[in-house]
């Protein structure tokens, strides 16, 4: 199991640093604005609002790091815990307030992966 939570705790990791790209450097470019659904005027006049947003991902990548270097099973569980808690949390806003399919693409993996270390 500690293998299965190290996997999916890395996977929702790899995920948000996707988004920090995303985010911070494609947002109004023809990959983000492709990924997002994004107008080219409107990309441009949120980029920055955009970048932001990719930072906040940014830490939410750095809490997960943090807490699989220092063990899920020992040390980094709380931080694990509390990092997937965020991402989970995240997610539902974002689903509630942006776009359902932030449930699925954030929420969901984050949720598995929060399940699995609480599995420990």
């Amino acid at each position: 199991m500690l293998v299965v939570a190290n996997l999916l705790a890395a996977l929702v990791a790899l995920l948000h640093l996707y988004f920090v790209v995303l985010e911070m450097f494609f947002w109004n470019r023809p990959l983000g604005r492709k990924a997002f659904g994004l107008k080219a005027d409107f990309a441009e006049q949120t980029k920055v609002l955009a970048a932001n947003q990719g930072l906040y991902n940014g830490f939410l990548v750095a809490g997960l790091v943090w807490g699989l270097l220092q063990g899920a099973a020992d040390a980094g569980k709380p931080w694990l815990v509390f990092f997937l808690g965020c991402v989970v949390v995240a997610g539902m806003f974002g689903a509630a307030t942006a776009s359902r399919k932030i449930l699925f693409v954030q929420a969901l993996p984050g949720a598995v992966a929060l399940a699995a270390v609480l599995a420990l």
